[in-house]
């Protein structure tokens, strides 16, 4: 089954802070695979972002959170980052900031 894909608002401006055009590519380039067999990639969270799932680009360092919505048919991306384990920019930090102000449905 190929999926649609959907990019929230903040995840493309999470992206377009990028600045590295290669890197930036390349998350791309990963998001956009996720049509295909998006079950099969990634790993589903837990916690806060459960429901979600994260899926490494750009040599492990960056991480892609998204959701799988089979009512729709589609891969809803919303959020990209680093991982920096306890560090108040780590993606997965961010992300679950973002549903406690409502920006991310849950």
């Amino acid at each position: 089954m190929r999926y649609e894909l959907e990019i929230m608002p903040t995840a493309l401006v999470m992206l377009s802070e990028i600045t590295d055009q290669r890197v930036r590519r390349q998350i791309a380039n990963r998001i956009d695979q996720l049509v295909e067999d998006e079950d099969k990639q990634g790993k589903a969270l837990y916690g806060e972002l459960s429901g979600y799932r994260t899926l490494r680009a750009v040599g492990q360092r960056y991480r892609i959170i998204y959701r799988i919505d089979n009512g729709r048919v589609v891969v809803l991306v919303v959020a990209v980052g680093i991982r920096k384990e306890a560090d108040k920019k780590d993606i997965y930090e961010l992300a679950q900031r973002l549903i406690r102000l409502g920006l991310l449905e849950h």
